[in-house]
This record gives C-alpha cells, structure tokens and sequence, in this order.
C-alpha cells in the first residue's frame, strides 16, 4: 500500500434528476497511474471536476490528505494539475506566456515555472515553440500547451480529460511517453479515456465507470479474472451490458463549461477561445 493522497467517499453528484455519480467511492496513492474508462456521459469528467475542486458532491466528500491531515480538496486546489477537454489558451498569448500566466496564479515564481516547462516540453518535443503564439496551433499543439500548463506549478496529482482525443499518432505517443515519465519520477496520475487499449498502454489500474456507477477497480489482471475473459474489451463490455443513458446537455455546455475553463484562466475571453478551437 502507497502513501493515501485522495480521497474519494461515498459520494454522490446530481444535475437535476440526474445522478452523475452514486455513491462513489476509491482512494488515490501516491505514484499511481489510474486509468479512468467509461463511455460517453459515464460520469468521468463530472468525477475530474469534483477531484479538482471545481464541483461540490451532493453527498459524500473528496479529501486530500496532507501530512496525515485530511482536508476538502477545494482546500487544496493548488496540488491538483488539470488538462481539460477545452484548452482555453489565450490565442494572442505564445505558449511560455499562456503557462507562465497560470502558474503565476498558483505564486509560482517565473523562474521555477520555466524550469519545469523547460524539462517537460522536450518529452513533448516541444522545447522551439514555446515563444509561438497559439493562434496558429495545431489541435496536438495546443493540447500539449495545456499539458504543460497543468504541470508547471509543481501538482501533487495531474488529473487528463482525454488527453490523446483527436491527436495524430506522433503526438499521443510523446502523451504517453511524459505519463510514463511522471510515473518514473514517482508522480500521480489520473487518466481519463474512453479507450481501452490506451488504458492499457498507460495506466497500472484501471476504474470503470459506467452511468455514474463504479464497476471495476483494480489492475488489468485482475479485470480479466473477475470477468474470465481474455481481452479488456470482452471484459468491458460485460460488465456496462445495460445500455448507457444520455448524456444530459448540460454537463458538456453552456454554464459548467464555462466555469471548468473559468478554472485555469479566471477570466476568459469566449470569443478568442472559439476562434482558438
């Protein structure tokens, strides 16, 4: 057993007659790599947005533990990293200024956040456009702008919305290899994808979530053994057999969209980020 740094308990997430989350519940180790899997509206970004803070369970709690010390996570803001699905890069801005401004927010001093981008942007081979504006990114760019973003304040735990979501096959791939290395240098990470294979490749436990319910925790060993099957897709697919509900608009949209991207840029300008995406 790891070292306990979150906490999820017993909780519970409503949007109006719905039940994003029921009664969830897994406790997060330092150094772990968890893969997050569920189909579209299984409840992975509503259980991200209440990892980081952003949202406040109807019931239950989400703790971080701190020195033996546990407190609500919205508490502890500050040693959560987050890429979310929407970038929300200032277009005008280059890469370096885009994650400078953030980091700042965070009271990391420029110099401190400079290195961190520095060493994490040649994983990403990245290093020669960070005094680029994002204007004129690539989607893979500016998902990577983002994912150094998130890591240059120092996070305790990074928390990735689909990272590798409609990336070309170069760029998931130096994704992928920056997890492993966060895993190397002993940090923690949380994974949200849709796919298996992926999960596969990345993460050493894997959490199935499928319409807000808790189906599988544990490693992809014993997934196969729980389920006899001899594939992680077989054994996925038996264990979410009841069709999967639809996905109410509002967790995707209009107020709590913006308020995930209000998140890392604190005032955001919607036009400039639309013409970004």
């Amino acid at each position: 057993m790891g070292q306990l740094l979150l906490s999820v308990k017993n909780v519970t997430k409503t949007f109006g007659t719905l039940n994003a989350l029921e009664e969830f519940s897994i406790d997060i180790e330092k150094g772990a790599v968890i893969g997050l899997v569920g189909s579209n509206g299984a409840g992975k970004t509503t259980l991200l947005r209440l990892l980081c803070g952003l949202y406040r369970p109807n019931l239950g709690n989400v703790v971080f533990v701190k020195d033996g010390d546990e407190k609500n996570i919205d508490k502890f803001r500050e040693a959560v990293g987050v890429l979310p699905e929407s970038t929300g890069l200032y277009h005008r801005l280059t890469a370096w200024e885009n994650i400078r401004y953030h980091s700042r927010l965070h009271g990391v001093p420029d110099s401190i956040s400079w290195e961190r981008t520095l060493r994490f942007s040649k994983a990403l081979s990245m290093s020669d456009d960070l005094m680029r504006h994002t204007r004129g990114f690539s989607r893979g760019m500016r998902q990577k702008t983002a994912l150094l973003r998130a890591l240059a304040h120092g996070p305790e735990i990074l928390l990735l919305d689909e990272p590798t979501a409609g990336l070309d096959v170069t760029s998931a791939r130096l994704v992928r290899k920056l997890v492993h290395q966060l895993k190397e240098e002993g940090g923690t990470v949380i994974y949200s994808t849709h796919n298996l294979s992926e999960a596969e490749k990345v993460c050493d436990r894997i959490i199935i979530l499928h319409n807000g319910q808790l189906r599988f925790d544990g490693s992809n060993e014993e997934l196969l053994l729980e389920t006899g099957t001899k594939s992680l897709e077989d054994a996925y697919v038996k264990l979410t057999s009841d069709d999967a509900r639809i996905k109410e608009k509002e967790e995707t949209e209009g107020w709590f969209a913006k308020r995930w991207r209000h998140l890392f840029t604190r005032k955001i300008n919607y036009t400039a980020t639309k013409e970004d995406e």
